[in-house]
Formats: structure tokens, C-alpha cells, sequence
């Protein structure tokens, strides 16, 4: 019979004295969390698309009498529950990706913290979401609930990264040119986005069909700084790429920039023509979409500069009918503890 109140007092620690997943299965985990943070930022943009942003015009109910969306409030209010259900399943994502990390042999501590504080940011961004209805989406809480996504969204992102590498000290792959390079790539990749969100709030979709405000700036002055941000990240990954592609460079970091070369072209394509067809919905929640694959690989990149070695395997149990002298020779296994092995053999 299970021990109730073991498991009510800390489950997670419960399950992982029961449960050691395979490698594969802690990866898996992690991955799904990342993909649910990029589906929770894409269906957000379809609730401000569609003017949906006060189908459930309050929070945490969807209306004054209702938990959940009623057929009187048409389709908006369908939109904008379905997010909020979706809230839950990315929970159930990072729930999971904490389980597998926390549950995994050898222990691997720093991978735990990283899913853990995706835990605490799906908290804060559920609540920055209802500071933005309470603010009948407010510009500004409009873009803290994105930039708080976004949060999630690398969180999410460096602990797949991390799931799929040892723990060993960072070694680096390329010389100090590469990594100047990726650092200012990073630096300048972060105002490019904040200044997205200047771009959403300025420009004309508010997110509701009423008469809500926009941010006081010009719309036109900001979008041409977003651009040149944009060609600054485009012309940082390029002389990023021809000093990787140096002869005796690992493949990994050259494959990586490639691809984050093609997604940038492909955001900036999408970028230009939602802006010469006046910002059309589809083409907007495109590039909000593309919005989130450019972040993936620019941190993608900037990680694949260091290696960590392979992922830790957990020993092979020692029987008990193995006598103490050769207990003491396993590798990985101690005399002393030979229940829980503490560490195993690199992979």
C-alpha cells in the first residue's frame, strides 16, 4: 500500500524513490515542456488576434457567475478559456519534466532547479495574465505577460539543452572571437525582442474589439528600430558562422548557426511582408511564432560553444550475493552504501 502522507508531505521526492527514468524519458520530459511554452505564447497571440483577450472578461472566472465559458459568449470567450485551459497542460508538462529530472540516477541537482523554476514562472506569468484582464489589457501588462512567457520560454529551453549533457565543467568548443561574437548576438537578441513587444503594443491589434489604448510611442519609428535590431542579429550570425566555419571547428557550433541564420531570413521574409500588407493576423501569429523558434536558436548557439560531456548514467546495481572485497571494485558502487549508487561511468 502506498504511504499517503509520504506522498501528501513531498510527492515528487515520493515518485523518485519509487521511479528512475531511462535518459531518453528525462529528455522527452523536458522537450514537452519547451513545446507547450512555445504553443502557450502562439495560442496567447490568437486570443489578442481574434479580439479575444476579454472573451472571459474577468479572472480567475471567465465571467462574473461563471468558472468557464458559456455559449453566450460566442466564440471570444471559447478562445481565451481554451488558453487558460491550456495553462494547465503546460503545467502538467513542467510537472512532468520536474518528476523525470528530480527522479533521475545519478542525482543531477542544477537540471532539478532549472525544471523547478519553470514551476514558479508558469505561477507568475498565470497571474501576470490576470493583471491583464483586471487591466482590460493594459499595453504595457500585455507585454510584461509576453516578456514573462518569454522567460518561461528559455527557462523551458536551457533545461532540454542541459537534460541532453553531462554535469562536467563547461569546456569550450570555440576560441574567444566566437564567443565575443555569440555574447553580443545574445546581448542584442534581447532588446529585439523588448522592443517587439513596443511593436505589438503601439500597433493595431489591442487584443479587443473595444477602444483600448496603445502605447504612446510611434508606431512607424518603432518598427524600423525592431528592424535594424533584426539586421544587426542577422549580421552578428553571419560573422558568427564564417569564423566557425575556421578548418579544425567542431560541427556542432557551424550546424547551429546555420540554422539559426535560416530561421532569422525566414522571420525576417514573414517580418517585411506582414508589414507591406498591413499587418494581417495570420502573418502576425507567424511571426510571433518565429519570435520564439529565433530565441530557441540563439540560445541553441550560444550553448553549443561548450561541451559538458554525455549525459550521467546511473550503475548497475551490485547483488548482495557479491562478496564485500570485490563490492568494493565495482565501479560507481560503494562498500559502504551499495543500495544508491552515487555516481556511474560517463557514457
Amino acid at each position: 500500500m502506498p504511504n499517503l502522507l509520504e506522498f501528501a508531505r513531498n510527492p515528487v521526492a515520493y515518485v523518485a524513490r519509487r521511479w528512475t527514468p531511462a535518459q531518453r524519458t528525462v529528455e522527452l520530459a523536458a522537450l514537452a515542456a519547451l513545446v507547450m511554452s512555445v504553443v502557450i505564447v502562439v495560442t496567447g497571440g490568437v486570443v489578442r488576434l481574434t479580439g479575444s483577450g476579454l472573451g472571459c472578461e474577468t479572472w480567475p472566472k471567465c465571467s462574473g457567475d461563471s468558472l468557464i465559458a458559456t455559449p453566450e459568449m460566442g466564440l471570444h470567450g471559447a478562445i481565451e478559456f481554451g488558453n487558460r485551459l491550456l495553462t494547465y497542460v503546460l503545467s502538467a508538462a513542467v510537472g512532468w519534466a520536474i518528476v523525470a529530472a528530480r527522479s533521475a540516477e545519478p542525482r543531477r541537482r542544477p537540471l532539478t532547479r532549472l525544471a523547478w523554476s519553470q514551476f514558479w514562472l508558469v505561477l507568475a506569468n498565470a497571474l501576470m495574465g490576470g493583471v491583464t484582464v483586471l487591466m482590460e489589457l493594459n499595453p504595457y501588462t500585455v507585454a510584461a505577460h509576453f516578456l514573462l512567457a518569454t522567460a518561461l520560454l528559455t527557462l523551458s529551453t536551457l533545461t532540454w539543452l542541459r537534460a541532453r549533457e553531462g554535469d562536467e565543467e563547461p569546456r569550450p568548443l570555440a576560441g574567444p572571437r566566437a564567443r565575443r561574437l555569440a555574447a553580443a548576438l545574445t546581448a542584442v537578441s534581447v532588446p529585439l525582442i523588448v522592443v517587439g513587444t513596443m511593436v505589438t503594443g503601439a500597433g493595431p491589434h489591442a487584443g479587443d474589439s473595444s477602444d483600448v489604448p496603445r502605447m504612446g510611442v510611434d508606431w512607424e519609428s518603432v518598427t524600423r528600430v525592431h528592424a535594424l535590431l533584426a539586421w544587426v542579429v542577422v549580421a552578428l550570425t553571419v560573422a558568427l558562422w564564417l569564423v566557425l566555419r575556421a578548418p579544425g571547428s567542431p560541427p556542432g557550433p557551424v550546424a547551429r548557426t546555420r540554422e539559426l541564420l535560416v530561421v532569422l531570413l525566414a522571420q525576417g521574409a514573414i517580418g517585411y511582408a506582414q508589414y507591406l500588407t498591413e499587418l494581417p493576423e495570420v502573418l502576425v501569429a507567424l511571426h510571433l511564432l518565429g519570435s520564439t523558434l529565433v530565441w530557441i536558436a540563439v540560445l541553441r548557439v550560444v550553448l553549443s560553444l561548450r561541451e559538458r560531456g554525455l549525459p550521467p548514467v546511473a550503475a548497475a546495481p551490485v547483488p548482495d550475493s557479491v562478496p564485500a572485497e570485490a563490492r568494493a571494485e565495482t565501479p560507481g558502487q560503494s562498500p559502504a552504501a551499495p543500495a544508491e549508487p552515487v555516481s556511474g561511468p560517463s557514457r
